[in-house]
């Protein structure tokens, strides 16, 4: 007869909780202690009585405080865990040596498209970029207009023609960070390496004018970037029939590009998770870090993101910053969204999200330790604001909001040309100019949504190791520069994605 017990994990000696693996009945005996009422699985049990303000302890970390006496047995979650305040020690650049693991076996090289200055690209795309909302309904006009005509035909190594449409760029401050903010998204996607010609369409008379972009970054026009309002064009079709010259224009040179071989080092990789559940943190995540310390070793780069979701983990991503000055950058980053959303009547608890909560994670600190765990485990050389161009390798951290889309937009403009994106509830998600992939936390998930999901890391609740599974993620990432589709890409996702950070009153 087959073994029915559930199987459970225990993340750290230390801890007082188990996750459950598979639904636990009440009755069942797990680690030595009976479950007195059922536990979803994805869940905690208590392994022993956590009393009152005892710290509530995973994964080796606090990740709450017992609201009321938790019995053995117990299903641990919000009706009886709270987030409370407590000292970190941060510890700074105090474990920054690393060993890197062995690149044996894996692949050194990728094909992708070599851009001026040396930048690699891992598609290639035409991109239409608006300076205010007020010209995106043209912009995705001529995108439209441009793919329906069959001019891509006879360009086959022209990936497509994207529009990278906005809600901004009027009613705002002319000045400060706000400001700020956008035009780094802009110009970051323009000048993304996965771009390889790039019309900006404006209205006019908008607060953020092409003009001043233009001089902030010394730029001008050339075959394949071109800029137009629709103001001087004389209205929207006559734009949309301008940007289908300066499009037909363009396609011959960025045709002429083509794949060669270059090496792995030249991969900057976006870490990503959303639709976070109680395997994430077991699975999916530390695989991916695993993928991360591969790459890095390799040269490459990776960045992590989504600033609210390392809340109550920072203390060990700045014991291994590089230096001291990196890791203070990173706590100034946490005390600057502490006061921005207790500006805004918010706390940091108010993430993790519904769905969060039903798949197993109780509260911030448990989903960022989780989150924390795509990271690896190299030194910390970097930290960026957001959308701030990425001028090292190795392992950096880019501030952003912990909401999808808002963050990878940040990392691609800051110079991300391949995504990973880990998802335990089956996030819908997809990336232009950059592919993503999406790996499973577990095989249900993955049985459940196989046309969405790139890879399963719910085997590693079967046997697998973390190492083995991220050194499979590595080779799915060099496959998927090298011009494999993702299946975001092949559903046709990233044309909605572009979503930069707005901060700041709209006027």
């Amino acid at each position: 007869m087959l073994d029915k017990t559930p199987r459970f994990v225990r993340l750290n000696s230390d801890d007082n909780v188990v996750v459950c693996v598979d639904r636990v009945a009440a009755g069942t005996q797990l680690e030595g202690v009976t479950a007195a009422e059922p536990i979803p699985r994805g869940h905690k049990l208590a392994t022993r009585r956590i009393d009152k303000g005892e710290p509530v302890r995973k994964f080796g970390q606090i990740i709450g405080f017992a609201s009321s006496e938790i019995e053995p047995g117990r299903h641990v979650h919000e009706h009886n865990c709270a987030i409370a305040d407590f000292e970190r020690d941060y510890a700074f650049a105090s474990e920054n040596t690393w060993s890197p693991p062995s690149l044996a076996g894996l692949p050194a090289s990728f094909r992708g498209f070599r851009r001026p200055g040396g930048r690699a690209g891992t598609r290639n795309y035409i991109a239409i970029l608006t300076s205010v909302n007020c010209s995106a309904s043209v912009a995705r006009f001529a995108a439209r207009a441009a793919v329906d005509s069959g001019m891509l035909r006879d360009y086959p190594n022209v990936d497509g023609i994207a529009a990278f449409t906005h809600g901004t760029g009027c009613g705002m401050d002319s000045r400060g960070e706000g400001y700020d903010l956008l035009q780094r998204t802009i110009w970051g996607h323009a000048a993304n390496p996965n771009v390889g010609g790039a019309l900006m369409i404006g209205l006019g008379c908008e607060v953020f004018q092409l003009p001043r972009l233009l001089e902030a970054y010394g730029l001008s026009e050339s075959p394949t970037f071109r800029t137009m309002t629709i103001q001087t064009s004389g209205g929207t079709r006559a734009t949309i029939d301008a940007a289908l010259a300066a499009i037909a224009d363009m396609l011959p040179a960025v045709n002429a590009v083509e794949r060669e071989e270059m090496p792995v080092s030249d991969l900057t990789l976006a870490l990503q998770c959303g639709g976070s559940d109680g395997y994430s943190g077991v699975t999916a995540n530390p695989a991916l870090g695993h993928a991360a310390d591969l790459l890095v070793a390799a040269g490459g780069t990776a960045i992590l993101s989504e600033t609210p979701e390392i809340y109550g983990a920072e203390h060990l991503l700045t014991r291994r910053a590089c230096d001291r000055g990196t890791g203070e950058k990173l706590v100034e980053l946490i005390r600057w969204w502490e006061d921005y959303t207790a500006k805004l009547d918010g706390n940091m608890n108010n993430n993790p999200s519904p769905g969060n909560k039903l798949g197993g994670l109780t509260t911030i600190l448990e989903k960022s330790l989780g989150a924390a765990a795509k990271g690896g485990t190299s030194p910390l050389a970097g930290v960026y604001r957001y959308a701030e161009p990425v001028d090292r390798r190795g392992f950096v951290f880019m501030d952003s909001p912990g909401y999808d889309p808002c963050s990878v937009t940040g990392q691609v403009a800051s110079g991300a040309n391949i995504v990973a994106f880990t998802t335990g509830r089956g996030s819908a998600f997809g990336c232009k100019p950059a592919p993503s992939i999406k790996l499973a936390t577990n095989s249900e998930l993955y049985a459940n949504m196989t046309e969405d999901m790139d890879a399963n890391c719910g085997d590693i609740l079967d046997g697998v190791s973390v190492e083995e599974k991220g050194r499979d993620i590595f080779r799915l990432l060099v496959e998927t520069a090298s011009g494999r589709r993702s299946k975001s890409e092949q559903l046709g996702y990233g044309d909605n994605e572009f979503v930069p950070w707005q901060v700041g009153a709209v006027m």
